[in-house]
């Protein structure tokens, strides 16, 4: 058998992959990052009505259609009064391809991208794919990044370090003291920072803050997505932003990897952007609930966790064999050393799953907690 890229050898499934296969069919699953409220109904509609028109049957531009980007760029204004002309912006396949198109086109073999530990699985997986180290830094006991870690962790070898707020798999929101400080150490360090800003919207507490509002150089990147905030993790229609100069190289891998992201997708994200934000909120309030609920039952069972700010994951605390035990019983759970070495003692739940759902479940980890302990 021919032998196998070393790039790729180096890499394994995803952590979360593998125990959300793992699990039976009738099992609660507290392991996939994946609202269950449905795509609003506008999105759809302008999908349909694009695809009975034929306006999807030939490709988009490579970046994406002039009018997603224009709605794009009006968000931008609209929530964080930024300037991001639509030239500045590439339409993707999902927030994963955007992560994997900053990475290919600023990292060169052997250098180091900053990554926050435990941190989201494709951070680590997209610097080798790359040809570059990750550098873990651990966080803070409440699960946000440090940026004096941060600041300590830059080397000659650094090309990058990665932002990401609201977090996954913690939940955290980075204050807006910490996220000026992100701006100041890519613009002083001259180096890149990547914000991962998927879960922007979902928010409960304190405000997101982008590090592209305070940074003065073009040394910030942001990737961002419809797919949390719209509930439209199937459709694939994510996004990056950066200066004309990045997005050009950026562009270069998008084309040959993508071409385009998908017309129907773009013409639902258009239509999701600019339409009515009550289902946002609707939802954003609905996981508000469900997170109190959520502490509440980790609580009651006896389990430390500190209280998420945003997304739709909590991080506890948890003892030996506790997710073993919790999935024999059949609720997936994900462990935390998934997302790196400092998530060890650790797992993450998502709470993007039904009340009733949640109900059971916190019931069996109740069990499952006295039963290892």
């Amino acid at each position: 058998m021919t032998e196998f890229a070393a790039r790729v050898e180096a890499v394994s499934i995803s952590g979360i992959r593998e125990v959300f296969e793992a699990a039976g069919e009738d099992a609660i699953n507290l392991g996939i990052g994946q609202p269950d409220f449905p795509t609003p109904e506008n999105a759809r509609r302008a999908a349909i009505e694009a695809i009975e028109s034929g306006a999807t049957d030939a490709y988009t531009s490579n970046k994406g259609t002039r009018e997603l980007r224009e709605a794009i760029s009006t968000a931008y204004e609209r929530e964080y009064d930024l300037a991001v002309d639509p030239e500045e912006i590439i339409a993707t396949a999902g927030g994963s391809e955007a992560l994997h198109l900053v990475l290919e086109a600023h990292v060169d073999p052997g250098e180091e991208v900053i990554v926050p530990d435990p941190g989201f699985v494709s951070y680590d997986a997209l610097t080798r794919f790359a040809g570059g180290r990750p550098q873990p830094v651990a966080l803070r006991e409440d699960l946000t990044l440090d940026p004096a870690a941060v600041e300590a962790a830059i080397t000659d070898d650094t090309a990058a370090f990665v932002v990401n707020s609201p977090g996954n798999p913690t939940g955290a929101v980075q204050s807006e003291s910490d996220v000026r400080e992100f701006a100041r150490i890519a613009d002083e360090h001259d180096v890149l920072c990547l914000s991962d800003e998927v879960y922007e919207h979902i928010v409960f507490d304190g405000e997101h803050r982008s590090p592209m509002e305070f940074a003065e150089s073009d040394n910030v990147v942001v990737v961002s997505a419809c797919s949390k905030t719209y509930s439209m993790t199937g459709w694939r229609l994510g996004w990056v932003t950066g200066s004309e100069p990045r997005i050009e190289r950026m562009l270069r891998v998008h084309q040959y990897a993508q071409a385009c992201a998908s017309a129907p997708a773009q013409y639902a994200a258009e239509a999701a952007l600019t339409g009515p934000q009550e289902p946002v909120a609707e939802m954003v309030e609905a996981f508000e609930r469900r997170r109190d609920l959520v502490l509440d039952g980790l609580e009651d069972a006896g389990l430390s966790v500190p209280t998420p700010e945003g997304a739709f994951y909590v991080m506890p605390e948890v003892p030996d064999g506790w997710c073993e035990e919790v999935l024999s019983r059949g609720v997936v759970v994900v462990p935390g050393d998934a997302f790196g070495a400092n998530g060890e003692g650790y797992a993450r739940l998502s709470y993007a799953t039904g009340t009733e759902e949640l109900k059971a479940a916190l019931e069996i980890i109740g069990g499952a907690t006295r039963a290892v302990r």
